[in-house]
């Protein structure tokens, strides 16, 4: 696994995908940063991280548009399955690859809140909650973009695939906001919704329920990838 974590980490910095996610996440946390915090004149990092949660959306396919795809438009896939590697390893290396670039663009985007606090009151707690849940979130669209783009044989498929996966999950969660809709799965739509799960960290509250529902989410999520790429396997021999 840490053979496969290594080589998908370097080539994220040695093509694009990788510098253009980080400029593209920073650029749109700037942006971002300026409309709801600078023109204003708010401390209020809350609002800042609830907006850019819907960012994911829109970047998590960038980054696993070639973790699967790429292989196979490479035709290196076949090298991964004649290699001594298991699938659960090698699903398992791609993942944290992903997560560790996304975590490197969200610590570059803390100088938001450390320039925030050299002009007005920043909590302390408020923003550690919010960035927790915000990675937690980040980690959750990665898994699922990454489950769904596991058999994919085209980048730019799997990039469509993933956004389109994501627009759904959103437009799922605007379902919880709506009177039409019966209570009962009004409450399960919530109850399973990447958004509704994130609103608890924006008021500071670590709650282990949540932060439980994302880490099994992320394992299930690479359960059923891997299930998948076995099952791909077996029929290819």
């Amino acid at each position: 696994m840490r053979a496969v974590y290594h080589k998908e980490l370097r080539s994220y910095f040695y093509t694009p995908t990788g510098w253009l996610f980080i400029t593209v996440f920073l650029s749109l946390a700037g942006l971002l940063f300026y409309l709801n915090n600078i023109l204003p004149r708010s401390s209020d990092f809350s609002a800042f991280l609830s907006m850019m949660s819907y960012v994911w959306m829109l970047l998590t396919p960038i980054l696993v548009m070639r973790l699967m795809a790429g292989e196979r438009r490479g035709m290196t896939d076949k090298l991964l399955q004649s290699a001594p590697l298991s699938v659960a390893s090698l699903v398992t290396g791609k993942y944290l690859a992903a997560c560790t670039v996304m975590l490197i663009a969200v610590t570059l985007s803390l100088a938001y809140p450390l320039l925030m606090s050299a002009c007005a009151r920043v909590y302390p707690m408020e923003v550690l909650s919010g960035i927790l849940g915000f990675l937690l979130q980040g980690c959750a669209f990665i898994a699922l973009d990454l489950m769904v783009t596991s058999t994919v044989r085209n980048t730019f498929s799997a990039a469509a695939l993933a956004f389109g996966v994501n627009l759904f999950v959103w437009l799922m969660s605007l379902m919880t906001s709506s009177a039409a809709m019966p209570a009962a799965l009004t409450r399960g739509i919530a109850f399973f919704s990447l958004y509704e799960r994130f609103i608890p960290f924006l008021s500071a509250q670590l709650s282990p329920a949540n932060i439980l529902f994302y880490l099994m989410f992320c394992i299930s999520m690479l359960a059923v990838s891997i299930t998948m790429l076995k099952l791909e396997r077996a029929r290819e021999r």
